[in-house]
């Protein structure tokens, strides 16, 4: 498959690495460093349009398609990882639910404009403590009360959720039925009974905040279900599906920001009288660098446009997100090891994009789930 870019989307990749120059790439070592979330960031990215891939024009997105989302996520990631974090928390964990789910049509046009504008955040409040990749094991519940539910559990790894006004919230319903009597619901900031904890420690994605998420006796209103009672597993691996592409692009920022890296300083490191690109040794790193990273652009393209095209794309999309994971895993360590002590430090951004690497491998489905999703896709 040969992919040629369209006009817009060619605007579209342009545009964001503009902003990245301007408004991210000044800032993305500061707030690794100090674990600061960028606040001043956001409003700026729903104005350039970074939070409206997909989304409707009614509700003020752009429409633009899934292969727009690709390039734009890969040059937010080639500064930032973690502004293209929050960039998909918006764009495909949780404005595309409200469309999509909410029966209540008053709650996707009182909250998706805000959310596209950068004017509120959304978080995807599914993996719990004791569950892990088992998105099946719910221990939330959510009891029907006359004309509302009480929602009653905890979240862990939420991505946002400090700064989130729209929580997307996944509780089971009827025990009994299993994944089917999961549910999902819209919790609101400020609903009593919700809370967040403190920002985990991490390796990465320092800017990017993740905690948990505490519902004790959260009264939310029927209206607030989304899609129908039972339907919440479904919904959470439909979304999942799209979250693995924007992981996936994630991870191509961070590999073509390190090949690129990684290409200059060898042509620029002079030992024994030469650059060390002139070796042979390195070449062939550069190469299968290169390589890998191509067959993983190729892997990912290929998955937004089997969504674009309407068709189902769950193959596609963990194959994606695995390879492209792995791929950038295996480059950023590379640089690292091109750029030699240097590239030890915080001198290189290699270093703060291999930390950032790592994580692209273990969440929206650990790699070793996207093999048991990939294995039971072909297998049938």
């Amino acid at each position: 498959m040969d992919f040629q870019f369209t006009e817009e989307q060619l605007l579209i990749k342009e545009m964001a690495r503009d902003f990245v120059e301007q408004h991210i790439r000044p800032i993305a070592a500061e707030i690794d460093e100090t674990h600061r979330f960028p606040s001043e960031s956001v409003l700026p990215m729903g104005e350039h349009g970074l939070f409206s891939f997909t989304l409707p024009e009614e509700y003020g997105g752009t429409g633009a398609d899934s292969i727009s989302y690709v390039l734009a996520t890969t040059e937010v990631a080639k500064a930032s990882a973690a502004h293209a974090m929050i960039m998909g928390s918006q764009c495909s964990l949780t404005a595309p639910i409200l469309v999509k789910y909410a029966k209540d049509k008053s709650i996707p046009e009182r909250l998706v404009p805000d959310m596209i504008a950068g004017k509120k955040l959304g978080c995807f409040c599914l993996t719990e403590p004791g569950a892990g990749c088992d998105a099946s094991a719910q221990a939330t519940t959510a009891v029907r009360k006359g004309d509302s539910y009480v929602i009653n559990g905890s979240k862990i790894f939420i991505t946002n959720a400090p700064q989130s006004d729209v929580f997307i919230v996944f509780a089971m319903t009827d025990k009994s039925r299993g994944v089917k009597g999961i549910s999902a619901f819209l919790v609101e900031k400020g609903t009593p009974g919700l809370g967040t904890g403190a920002p985990e420690q991490k390796m990465g994605m320092n800017a990017s905040h993740t905690c948990e998420v505490f519902l004790n006796d959260c009264v939310v209103p029927a209206g607030n279900l989304l899609g129908e009672e039972g339907m919440g597993f479904k919904i959470a691996m439909q979304t999942l599906d799209s979250g693995r592409i924007g992981v996936a692009s994630i991870a191509l920022g961070l590999a073509e920001a390190s090949l690129d890296s990684s290409i200059r300083y060898t042509k620029e490191r002079i030992q024994f009288g030469k650059p060390i690109s002139a070796n042979q040794g390195i070449q062939w790193m550069l190469a299968d660098m290169a390589t890998r990273l191509e067959a993983a652009r190729m892997l990912t393209l290929r998955a937004a446009a089997k969504k674009d095209s309407g068709e189902p794309f769950t193959l596609e999309s963990s194959m994606a997100k695995l390879y492209a994971t792995e791929a950038a895993m295996y480059i950023t360590e590379k640089a690292v090891q091109l750029h030699g002590g240097m590239g030890y430090t915080k001198t290189y951004a290699v270093e703060r994009f291999m930390r950032e690497a790592k994580v692209t491998e273990i969440f929206e489905g650990t790699n070793e789930i996207q093999r048991i999703v990939i294995a039971r896709q072909i297998l049938g």
